[in-house]
């Protein structure tokens, strides 16, 4: 079957009409234009993976940056929650884990571009949205425009500043964006207001953003002052529901930006309005892509890196221009010297969520290890930061018949354009259901017909058509574009679809490597393709293991001697590095309550409930645990100090093996009931 495409229309670029853009001491600019975003006079996409500093130690910052990095990603995103730095009104603290200076300091040495989203709200699933307690007992508005407010604002604005001062792009430093309030819809006043003020107490970068979604409209926004970021997420834990949710909507090809289930428990529709977002005037642009979901105690989900992989390729097919992910890298909350800090009923939000943990099920786990969303995503980020510049500007092209969730029979694709040349996108992936094969597919873009494919499977992918390189135009390639490294181009295979590699003077190459014009085209596998990471100008391949690269060495995310291959000029070479290593051996053994755990009442959510106990041993203080267990609540206390809790998913609770060795260790954990809705079940979790 032939699959052809809605005619093109070429979008209208608008330049100068935003009050944004800058440069550093270096005379290299960044710009913002109503399509893409701009970075030394090309069009750029940057790849933004949250990451909050304050819920992870100091010590950790260089390395999980580097990491981070490895993964593709260009800029981290950062809260900074009012609570954690102010908690008693007058005492502030940037010492420690807290230190917001030092955190971006270690995001430049890794590479990395900064925004920092400074509230004054937050939400982030923290206590009373990141306000302090003291704060919520004035007798005067919040988050409005009235003098006693705004004092405190400029107070909370003035001491990030001092922190963050000389470290803002314009002076040769890192922060390229701030980001101001958080799901604040339908105030434009005071977002205008929160602007002018950190622009008055000195903050300047060249991209100022604000959370563009609502429940129908888009919020209410300063329309000249702000870039509006949107976000996607396949589920929905705040969703009162205890069963099953329709079908994702984020899996087909859509370009409406607005979510307007995201923030649903927090943000009140009040019906029909006037307003509506000008959104031609910006480029399509996230903040949240759930690369993860953090589970409430009532709503458990579990997202895959296929989960992750596809919704951000159908975003990248919509027109998507700056990928942001929610969260990037889990955390851990601290817990406060009066309160926790993690959002409760009984602080007065909707859902309950876990005192400590903050782990999301994410790309990068809150210690460090890496799922399968950081490989995945991986594919996409390496061919934004190689052809990026050559993405941007091409507009979304529909497919000629839409597509609903629910129709697991038809093709969903799309493409990006600029008329001539462009990227054909198919996503063959539906959370929690089935697509039925699709066998001799045809795509006809209006200038090249791609051969017959099968599209089977579990998969979602692209292909360019009259792509430019060196050796001649590339009229199609039947695998995914993936990077450049020295003079070669590299692909990655798509499962099921042989590589077919056609140039406009008429050769046809099915090899997976060969070379034409003096440019070198590899093929690599799958499993090839999510190891590998470029890191600088260099490809390397993991043989099996994550490679980062740390003060200039090559390091492995999983511990012990690994193995990895390297692209040089005459092909790849292979190296070892030797370390000795020995995971440590858990022992657990059953035992009566040996003290009143602190949390009690974390154990007994909405009802009270049989509390088991088990005694933790390891052996060394190297490696992970696996902690085998079924309940409702599990918590981790090392001499009676809880170190690590989460609301049981289905699947083995993992904690360094450093947070118990040495030390008196229990697992405390509650009995399940038919209260909440958990996703899966994993089948090698023993009850």
């Amino acid at each position: 079957m032939i699959y052809r495409f809605k005619e093109y229309e070429n979008k209208k670029l608008l330049r100068n009409h935003l009050k944004m853009g800058g440069a550093n001491p270096s005379g290299e600019e960044i710009n913002v234009t109503s399509k893409y975003f701009e970075k030394a006079g090309k069009p750029w996409i940057g790849i933004m993976g949250e990451y909050h500093f304050s819920r992870d130690s100091r010590d950790n910052w260089y390395r999980e940056l580097c990491k981070m990095k490895a993964g593709g990603i260009t800029i981290v995103a950062t809260y900074l929650f009012w609570i954690y730095h102010e908690e008693i009104e007058g005492e502030f603290d940037f010492t420690g884990d807290l230190d917001i200076r030092k955190f971006i300091e270690d995001a430049q040495r890794a590479g990395l571009y900064v925004i920092i989203r400074i509230g004054p709200w937050a939400h982030g699933e923290c206590r009373n949205g990141g306000f302090p307690d003291w704060l919520l007992q004035k007798d005067y508005a919040l988050r409005d425009n009235n003098d006693k407010y705004m004092a405190k604002a400029r107070t909370w604005y003035e001491k990030i500043y001092e922190q963050v001062k000389g470290l803002f792009y314009k002076d040769g430093g890192n922060i390229i964006g701030i980001q101001f309030e958080n799901e604040l819809v339908d105030n434009a006043p005071h977002l205008l207001a929160l602007k002018k003020l950190a622009l008055e107490i000195g903050y300047e970068a060249p991209i100022y953003t604000v959370t563009g979604w609502n429940s129908k409209y888009g919020a209410e926004i300063p329309v000249d002052d702000v870039v509006p970021v949107f976000a996607a997420y396949v589920e929905a834990p705040w969703s009162s529901s205890k069963g099953r949710l329709p079908l994702s909507s984020h899996y087909v090809f859509d370009t409406t930006r607005n979510d307007s289930a995201i923030g649903a428990d927090v943000i009140k529709d009040e019906g029909a309005a006037s307003w509506l977002l000008p959104y031609e005037n910006y480029p399509y642009a996230t903040c949240e892509l759930g690369a993860g979901l953090h589970s409430t105690h009532h709503r458990r989900v579990v997202i895959s890196g296929i989960d992750a992989y596809a919704l951000s390729l159908v975003k990248l097919g919509c027109g998507n221009n700056l990928v942001g992910y929610y969260m990037y890298h889990g955390g851990t909350n601290k817990i406060g010297k009066l309160t926790t800090f993690n959002e409760t009923k009984a602080s007065g939000y909707p859902n309950d969520y876990p005192i400590l943990n903050y782990d999301f099920h994410t790309a990068m786990t809150s210690y460090g290890e890496v799922r399968d969303q950081y490989r995945f995503l991986n594919l996409i980020h390496m061919f934004i930061n190689d052809f990026g510049s050559v993405l941007a500007p091409m507009d979304n092209v529909y497919s000629d018949a839409e597509v609903k969730p629910d129709d697991l029979q038809s093709l969903r694709y799309c493409m990006r354009t600029d008329g001539k040349r462009g990227f054909v996108f198919i996503n063959h992936y539906q959370r929690q259901a089935k697509l039925e094969d699709l066998c001799d597919v045809v795509i006809d873009t209006g200038s090249v017909v791609f051969p017959s494919i099968d599209v089977k499977g579990d998969i979602s992918f692209f292909m360019p058509f009259n792509f430019e390189t060196p050796a001649g135009n590339l009229e199609y390639a039947t695998a995914q574009p993936l990077c450049k490294a020295l003079d070669t181009y590299f692909f990655a295979e798509i499962d099921g679809i042989e590589p077919i590699f056609k140039f406009d003077d008429g050769q046809v190459f099915r090899d997976k490597s060969f070379t034409k014009g003096g440019i070198r085209f590899v093929t690599l596998s799958t499993e090839e393709a999510l190891y590998a990471r470029k890191l600088g100008e260099k490809l390397y391949i993991g043989d099996h293991c994550d490679i980062y690269e740390e003060n200039g060495q090559i390091m492995s995310v999983e511990p012990g001697s690994f193995k990895y291959k390297v692209y040089t000029q005459s092909g790849f070479e292979e190296a070892e590095v030797v370390k000795e290593f020995q995971n440590a051996k858990l022992e657990m053994t059953e035992v009566k309550e040996p003290f009143k755990p602190k949390y009690l009442d974390e154990l007994n959510l909405v009802s009270e409930r049989k509390i088991k106990w088990r005694k933790l041993v390891a052996d060394s203080p190297e490696g992970f645990v696996d902690i085998d267990y079924v309940g409702d609540v599990a918590q981790i206390y090392a001499d009676k100090k809880m170190v690590a809790d989460e609301f049981y998913i289905g699947k083995r609770l993992r904690i360094p093996a450093k947070l118990i060795y040495g030390k008196e260790s229990y697992l405390a954990f509650s009995e399940l009931k038919d209260d909440c809705y958990i996703e899966s079940k994993s089948e090698d979790v023993s009850s």
